[in-house]
């Protein structure tokens, strides 16, 4: 049949993909129009010049595109062929300047693939040796396992010269060998001679020519056909085995979900309602899992589900509430308002005793601002519950009415639940602030003083048990040498007293000193000393400690220094001549704030006192709020919202649509089901093909490896000369002499399984170089 384009310069612009397959009917089809058979031939090249066109356009482009062409015929063997486009060095038309190299990359994109076997397609009239061809197919095959050579045009050589070395492997020997074509003449495509007659006229060429008769039975294209379907043949049985199995693993791997769509009736009201039933209980089911962390599906790559809101619980929350510190200034300004405020005009200055109003209301304002944190809380925990819901909605994509559905139904009620979850929280808090429990266990001082006093830690001041203010290591500057010098010790403030120990495990105690009349005042440093210095003295002139008037305390910086005075000022200490680090705010007559410092000692030991107090207090309410918080989201919330799922949901469903059209199946899950049918089917009929194929076919030994020196870079020869190496070779499938065996070592390995291809066609006259022709197996599941 003539049907491939021919003509002058280059007319194979895109890749044409020829499957061959044996019929009892001839006709031809295109992949780009599957419904349309041809049975004119002149039709099909027609169509592959208009396809062409249509992506490369009239001027000579190229494309890699393939075109698809199936032709089926009772004179064909299955193969399958691809003719690619001829070498071309120089553009022309609208091809690009590197048509050269695009040419290339196409034709390798096919040649480099183990299964297909190469032609390579030089004219006799030109020099072997220059055949890019061959030199590509070298570049793939180095072992020439998938390579036959074909040369062309032997009946327009000059006269008084013949190709006979070439196609006796003798001259430029190939693995595999050439084989010899004559095909129709340009005058004879464009006078439309009958192929027929064409394989006629090559095969009378053959046996009338004194220098090919001899070998006339292995030249010519059907002798081509043959061998090229020896090694389909071949191919065919080497891959059976491997073939087999990655079919049947495929198989497998289908089973399951062909299962569900084995019974499938679109139209059957029982299948919908059971379908139903199951999508809501396997929600239900993933939805626990999530939150309970147990299941066959645990995400690997990041937390979700339960254990984000564990993560919200104890690490998210608790860190919430720490970063609610009180700044300190504040806090000591709010309660020596609170404290004055309370008193109003005293009686005896400002007071024998720590009022427990002021304690009542710092307490009462610092556990306000827990609101704020706990509200926070519930947002974070019901953001995860609403994406848990909508990972678990994703196994119901088949039926999207049912997931919108789903998720509209459960985030409302999840809504719902908010609000009485966060009304619960505020009650909480406001149930802490109906009544402040100073008689609590872990309150400061508690124990001690309940037991000695029998009256209410608060309402007076406790000397001995308030909170340490400061621990750290101090030099005592100012002792003589004869007492033994300055020495560091283990210093600790309280709101009552200054102790020094011998070390910071507080068991040996050096001394005692009562903050009673004390001051700080600044001690320069001295000429060879790298302390910074500070001094404690008594204002009533008294000493201080032992004969010193005052304890000079060394520090390694100034930084340490001004720490240390600020802990000396929150115990009521105060610099000699006033320190403005503790400022308080106070409003003068005409309204204007005013910074004021206060110099009361006693007021600010009251300070300090209420101060401890409430950070212990608020420790309290904290730990018990960290507990309460996790316990009432999971009753009111998350528990509530299982329950809803498993028990209502159904319920809501049911009522809110019509049962038909939520469970209407999406387009790509309806194409998706016809798809894995359809593959299944095909998998089991092909498995049910290789089954009856017989494996007893006769298959071809592997030639013997070749002197192929001459394809090496730089090792270029002619027709008409020989290498040095050259033995006289035998014929193509002969044995090498002993002398070649021992150069080229042990015959190679088994060839890479070639699954067949040919050229029956003829190239144009004028088209530049040899061709490469490649194949990419037989159409299943014609082979059988």
């Amino acid at each position: 049949r003539d049907f491939l384009p021919r003509g002058s310069g280059i007319v194979t612009r895109r890749p044409l993909i020829l499957q061959l397959i044996f019929s009892k009917t001839e006709y031809a089809e295109f992949l780009h129009c599957k419904s349309k058979k041809f049975t004119d031939f002149d039709e099909v090249r027609q169509e592959i010049e208009a396809e062409t066109d249509r992506v490369t356009g009239t001027n000579k482009g190229i494309s890699p595109v393939p075109i698809n062409l199936r032709v089926y015929s009772p004179h064909v063997l299955n193969l399958t062929l691809i003719d690619l486009p001829g070498i071309t060095k120089v553009p022309v038309g609208d091809q690009p300047q590197d048509i050269e190299f695009q040419i290339r990359d196409m034709i390798l994109q096919f040649i480099s693939r183990e299964s297909s076997l190469i032609l390579a397609v030089t004219p006799a009239n030109m020099d072997l040796a220059n055949s890019d061809a061959l030199k590509m197919a070298k570049e793939v095959d180095p072992q020439g396992l998938r390579t036959i050579g074909v040369i062309t045009k032997l009946d327009l050589m000059d006269e008084g010269t013949d190709a006979r070395d070439v196609l006796e492997n003798k001259l430029l020997p190939l693995r595999r060998g050439y084989i010899g074509v004559v095909n129709r003449s340009q005058k004879d495509i464009d006078g439309k001679k009958d192929i027929r007659a064409a394989l006629a006229a090559e095969r009378k060429f053959f046996l009338s020519h004194p220098a090919y008769r001899h070998m006339a039975e292995r030249m010519g294209t059907p002798h081509l056909q043959r061998v090229l379907n020896q090694q389909l043949t071949n191919h065919i049985r080497e891959t059976l085995p491997s073939l087999r199995s990655k079919l049947q693993s495929q198989l497998l791997s289908l089973e399951k979900e062909v299962e569900e769509y084995k019974n499938f009736r679109p139209d059957d009201p029982a299948r919908k309602t059971k379908a139903l039933l199951q999508m809501v209980q396997q929600f239900g089911v993933d939805f626990e899992k999530r939150i309970e962390g147990s299941g066959d599906q645990v995400d690997t790559l990041e937390l979700s589900g339960g254990a984000r809101i564990n993560r919200i619980f104890h690490e998210r929350f608790p860190f919430e509430l720490v970063k609610m510190e009180f700044d300190e200034k504040d806090l000591r300004r709010e309660i020596s308002y609170a404290i004055k405020n309370i008193h109003g005009i005293p009686r005896d200055r400002t007071g024998l005793f720590t009022p427990d109003l002021a304690f009542e209301a710092i307490v009462k304002k610092q556990v306000v601002k827990l609101k704020e944190p706990c509200l926070k809380c519930v947002d974070l925990v019901i953001q995860e519950l609403i994406n848990t819901v909508r990972q678990c909605t994703s196994k119901l994509g088949s039926y999207p009415r049912l997931r919108e559905e789903t998720e509209r139904i459960v985030t409302t009620h999840i809504r719902e639940r908010e609000g009485k979850t966060k009304d619960q929280i505020l009650l909480l808090i406001d149930i802490e602030l109906s009544y402040i429990n100073t008689n609590h266990e872990d309150f400061i001082g508690f124990a001690k003083l309940w037991d000695r006093c029998g009256i209410p830690l608060i309402s007076c001041l406790a000397p001995g048990v308030l909170q340490v203010i400061r621990r750290g290591w101090l030099t005592i500057n100012n002792i003589s040498i004869m007492k033994g010098g300055s020495k560091e010790y283990w210093f600790v403030l309280t709101a009552e007293s200054l102790s020094w120990y011998k070390d910071e495990e507080e068991k040996e105690k050096k001394y005692m000193l009562p903050l009673d009349n004390l001051k700080i005042r600044d001690v320069e440093k001295g000429f060879m000393s790298t302390k910074h210095i500070f001094a404690i003295f008594n204002t009533e002139q008294r000493n201080v400690y032992k004969d010193l008037r005052q304890i000079e305390l060394a520090c390694d910086s100034q930084e340490d220094v001004d720490s240390w005075k600020a802990s000396f000022l929150r115990a009521g200490v105060y610099p000699e001549k006033g320190d403005h680090s503790l400022l308080f705010q106070t409003e003068s007559e005409d309204g204007a704030q005013e910074n004021t410092f206060s110099m009361d000692p006693q007021l600010e030991r009251q300070v300090e006192t209420i101060r401890n107090l409430v950070d212990s207090y608020v420790g309290i309410i904290n730990k018990s709020i960290r507990d309460l918080m996790p316990k009432t989201i999971m009753h009111l919330m998350i528990n509530n919202t299982k329950d809803f799922i498993h028990s209502e949901l159904l319920a809501f469903l049911y009522s809110s649509s019509d049962q038909s059209s939520l469970m209407e199946e999406s387009a790509e899950q309806a194409q998706r089901r016809d798809e894995t049918l359809r593959m299944y089917q095909a998998l089991q009929e092909a498995l049910a093909i290789i089954g009856d194929i017989s494996t007893s076919t006769v298959s071809t030994p592997v030639p013997p490896p070749v002197d192929d020196t001459w394809l090496q870079p730089g090792a270029g020869h002619s027709l008409g000369r020989k290498s040095r190496r050259d033995p006289p070779w035998a014929p193509p499938w002969a044995p090498p002499s002993p002398r070649d065996a021992a150069q080229e070592g042990p015959p190679g390995p088994a060839p890479g399984p070639p699954e067949a291809g040919g050229d029956p066609g003829t190239p144009p006259e004028g088209d530049p170089g040899g061709r490469s022709r490649a194949n990419l197996g037989p159409p299943p599941p014609e082979p059988a």
